[in-house]
């Protein structure tokens, strides 16, 4: 068994399409996977059709973009193996990707104003398959440079960072409520790259909410932050999971498949699955 769970399309933000992605997981030999596109579920049952067909285990998956409000800090919670109607997230998501569609009309609003040469319909097109809008989208209509490379990050600070004419974020859930939503739909609760973010201290606080498990194989995860994550899944009982954090041309040069998952996290969430 060898698994990625942690993949995004263009559901969200990821430049790829599902069957795209399948094509990948299979030429790397992954036998099971997870796109946890960020605050929707839109995309699983294309993914566990497309999986299928190349022989493909697709556990159903999410990222929900969240807040730690006490140390105000980002806090990203993976639900996995949930149920097929996800009433609980849909209804905490949704608003979220609503937020995050209009704040991005706005940017897009104060790059025209501001001189830029950058077409409404065709950041809509870049943004067609899951209808979002996210600065990813916006980026690829600005510049051609990839992610990865200085021109593109300097673009990205000056606009959306700081004093950038864009630089407007959005409000975003409660990390205790996304947790919530994920239980009360049948479904496991992980953190997400807890070294990334810096949200380790919110740990104790979501195990009571009913976290299950705890990001471990990230590649922005130095030494410590996995000695950490041992530590912290040894004392609360949380399975650790691992993926790629895969976003095509819309992230950090990475292939499909490195930083796979512990086996017993894919057993555990693959016997639980529930095929959308």
């Amino acid at each position: 068994m060898k698994a990625d769970l942690h993949v995004h399309s263009n559901y969200s933000d990821g430049s790829n399409t599902v069957e795209e992605i399948m094509e990948m997981a299979e030429q790397k030999g992954i036998t099971h996977i997870s796109l946890v596109d960020h605050d929707t579920v839109q995309g699983i049952e294309h993914a566990q059709e497309a999986g299928a067909s190349r022989g493909i285990t697709v556990i159903p998956a999410v990222e929900i973009s969240a807040y730690d409000f006490k140390r105000n800090r980002k806090v990203h919670i993976l639900g996995y193996a949930f149920n097929k109607e996800a009433e609980h997230i849909q209804r905490l998501c949704t608003p979220l990707l609503q937020r995050r569609h209009e704040n991005s009309l706005w940017q897009v609003e104060q790059l025209q104003r501001n001189g830029f040469q950058v077409e409404l319909d065709e950041v809509k097109k870049q943004a067609a398959q899951g209808g979002i809008i996210y600065k990813q989208h916006i980026m690829a209509c600005l510049t051609d440079a990839h992610f990865s490379t200085q021109e593109y990050k300097h673009m990205y600070k000056s606009l959306f960072k700081g004093d950038g004419i864009c630089a407007r974020d959005i409000k975003y859930v409660d990390a205790n409520d996304a947790v919530k939503a994920i239980k009360r739909d049948g479904g496991y609760a992980v953190l997400a790259h807890p070294g990334q973010l810096d949200s380790f201290d919110m740990i104790p606080e979501l195990v009571q909410s009913g976290l299950d498990g705890i990001e471990r194989n990230h590649y922005d995860h130095i030494v410590q932050d996995i000695v950490k994550v041992e530590s912290y899944a040894a004392e609360y009982r949380l399975f650790m999971t691992g993926g790629s954090d895969y976003h095509g041309d819309f992230g950090t040069p990475i292939e499909i498949g490195d930083f796979d998952s512990p086996v017993k996290s894919i057993q555990l969430l693959f016997s639980n699955i529930k095929v959308l």
